[in-house]
């Protein structure tokens, strides 16, 4: 029997649950109206099938009506549920995995004209600066109601067969209740605290009469707002006991702070370059004064860190959700030996901010996760080996690499660098962002593991490919930065790349203008000012960085709005010109005729790249296809069987920054999906 105490099992009430690893509740946004079918489903028995204890699936499943959700997430409210819910329940269990989900009211962290349009509604009137709803202060009918609803739900989640429910009470109705700063209700369910739990303890109360005392239902909830007059740790501590002490609860899930606001989010959840598992020793406190089992998950994205979590008697159960959408198979690889292995979870919160934006959550460097339908996380052998080359070890060429060799495939890597990296050896420059590194050193080690050839410091031309003689060559070469936006004075600019990479020394009074929306062009004004420089981030969009996203924004506006920077947005660079020792910039806009000059000593651009492509411009007239894509069977997983060129003598192919300008995802997405079909 193994003696690592993440594989010790943990017994929840009548549940053996085999390790002492969970996914916590979250929600990836892959529901089709409201329903989690097939594409759900196989997200999640993914991780089961791995071996993981306990799947909370679902972040912020609704109970209500008036509970729309602000992006795609469950609909416990309605009766269809039970059906889909069952179908994942039985799955996982299949393999041995717990299946429990969240269930919760929004309250005021949503949008009236969101669903039905119905008013948000809360314990007061405070509006929450995420969503922007001003809410309706519940009335005595609306409280009754709701309650009425969590019962319902979690009614329907026992029929499904699930194991249990976890209750949302951080950020979410049932805690606006808990807090004096959204809590303005009198009596019975406003003023001293008891009153203010009131709301929650008759809905453990419903509950617990519709599903039964052996049914676990656990609660997830903050236990310090981190907030000047909201709840803190003392509060917390206290809310613990009188839920132990309520005899209807089975488990604690801890969490720490507020999401109210994009940094308070970030502080709850963080990103990289913020501490990992900052709140442990929080957890364990709550831990100490109680007898419940405590759960938690705040940035532990390590098997090192977790494995602590749970010797050091600070957790009963670890939460690794975001190193589970990195690499569904945590556990399978720790109990095979292959820990080393594990795909590392980088911190860069892709997939946050993306279901924040609207859009699905999808790993920054596992393409396969939330595509389990059409991509595999194990990539099958090939009936046909072939000699495959990879041009560029970026991270497109290194995926590529990586999944032709997992193929059976021989491969060989020309690297003009003297080692992999590409675009992430710029951004990991800085600290704060380092971890992207292991986006690249983790291909780079399955490669080495599997046996591709790799050539540094090699600049491949059309004939020395054609020495190989390959089946298919991949060009991986991504793109330099484009900076000729001007109408003139387009010398006299640098690249956010130039900073970054340190070529190029900041000025004293700089212009960074802006309208790629990505990380670089804020990376390089950081830098900046971070030198002592005065600078100005100018974008002609709306709102800057719109590609950074929304959590990821956090860590750069603490760093630049402490030093001397100002943000402009709706103004356009339109030309340059040497002014005695400085620089004049004439800025314009794209809703008028208007015109402004700056005076600065230097200027930098940051518009994205133009690709790299010579070598494949090179090799198209030798490829039997002449770098041709058919999309249709690209998209639906079908292999590449375009045979234009009856001279040819090999399939040519280009991705990531190559192509177009696009991010790490997209790049790493295209040498998934094209080569696991090679």
């Amino acid at each position: 029997m193994s003696n690592d105490p993440l594989l010790s099992p943990f017994q929840l009430k009548h549940l053996t649950l085999r390790n002492r690893i969970m996914i916590t509740s979250h929600e990836p946004a892959y529901p089709e109206n409201g329903m989690p079918k097939d594409k759900y489903r196989a997200y999640t028995v993914e991780r089961a099938k791995a071996g993981v204890a306990l799947t909370m699936t679902a972040g912020s499943a609704s109970v209500s009506r008036d509970s729309p959700p602000v992006f795609n997430n469950i609909l416990a409210w309605q009766d269809e549920v039970v059906g889909w819910m069952k179908q994942i329940a039985d799955e996982c269990h299949d393999y041995g995995t717990a299946v429990m989900i969240q269930l919760t009211h929004l309250g005021r962290r949503t949008r009236w004209d969101k669903g039905d349009w119905l008013p948000a509604v809360s314990a007061g009137y405070e509006r929450e600066a995420a969503h922007r709803a001003f809410p309706k202060q519940a009335e005595d009918w609306d409280i009754e109601r709701i309650i009425n609803d969590y019962a319902d739900a979690a009614e329907r989640m026992k029929a499904a067969g699930l194991d249990g429910i976890e209750l949302q009470a951080y950020g979410h109705l049932m805690d606006q209740f808990w807090s004096p700063l959204t809590n303005s209700l009198e009596a019975p369910y406003g003023g001293d605290l008891n009153n203010r739990l009131r709301f929650t303890f008759d809905t453990l109360a419903a509950i617990r009469k519709r599903v039964g005392d052996d049914f676990i239902v656990g609660v997830r909830y903050t236990a310090d707002e981190a907030l000047p007059g909201g709840l803190n740790e003392e509060d917390g501590i206290e809310i613990s006991r009188l839920l132990e002490q309520s005899g209807m609860v089975d488990f604690l899930n801890v969490v720490r702070g507020h999401i109210d606001t994009d940094p308070g989010l970030t502080d709850v959840i963080p990103v990289q370059g913020m501490r990992n598992a900052p709140h442990l020793d929080f957890a364990a406190r709550v831990k100490q004064a109680t007898n419940l089992p405590v759960f938690h998950a705040a940035k532990i994205p390590d098997v090192a860190t977790a494995r602590y979590a749970i010797d050091s008697g600070k957790l009963d159960m670890v939460g690794m959700t975001r190193a589970h959408m990195a690499d569904p198979h945590i556990i399978r690889k720790i109990t095979s030996g292959q820990e080393h292995r594990i795909r590392p979870c980088v911190g860069a919160n892709y997939c946050l901010d993306r279901i924040y934006q609207g859009g699905e959550a999808y790993c920054i460097h596992n393409p396969a996760t939330g595509r389990e339908l059409t991509i595999p996380h194990d990539i099958p052998k090939s009936d046909q080996p072939k000699k495959v080359v990879v041009i560029g070890a970026g991270p497109a060429g290194l995926e590529a690499a990586r999944v032709a060799a997992a193929r059976g495939h021989q491969v060989t890597v020309f690297e003009a660098a003297d080692k992999t990296g590409g675009q992430v050896l710029l951004t990991s420059q800085s600290e704060r962002r380092r971890e992207m590194i292991s986006i690249t050193d983790w291909r780079y080690d399955e490669c080495v593991e599997m046996g591709v050839k790799f050539h540094f410091n090699n600049f491949a031309d059309g004939d020395g490919v054609r020495e190989q003689n390959p089946d298919v060559v991949i060009v991986a070469t991504g793109g330099l930065p484009h900076t000729e936006v001007l109408e003139q004075g387009n010398e006299l600019v640098v690249s956010a790349w130039d900073i970054i990479a340190g070529d190029i020394k900041p000025g004293n009074n700089v212009l960074v203008f802006d309208d790629a929306g990505d990380h670089a062009g804020l990376q390089a004004a950081e830098i900046i000012a971070s030198s002592g420089a005065k600078v100005e981030v100018m974008t002609p969009d709306r709102s800057f960085a719109p590609e950074v996203m929304a959590m990821n924004l956090v860590p750069y506006m603490r760093s630049l709005q402490v030093l001397d920077t100002t943000f402009t947005v709706a103004w356009r660079l339109k030309s340059i010109a040497r002014d005695g020792t400085g620089l004049k910039a004439v800025v314009g806009s794209d809703y008028g005729e208007f015109l402004r000059e700056r005076s600065v000593d230097q200027v930098v651009v940051n518009h994205g790249t133009r690709p790299l492509d010579d070598v494949y411009t090179e090799l198209k007239p030798w490829s039997v296809n002449r770098g041709e894509v058919n999309y249709e069977d690209l998209v639906a997983g079908r292999p590449q069987r375009i045979r234009s060129n009856e001279n040819g003598e090999f399939q040519l192919f280009r991705i990531g920054d190559a192509v177009s300008s696009r991010n790490t995802h997209a790049a790493i997405y295209d040498a998934l999906r094209l080569v696991k079909d090679i």
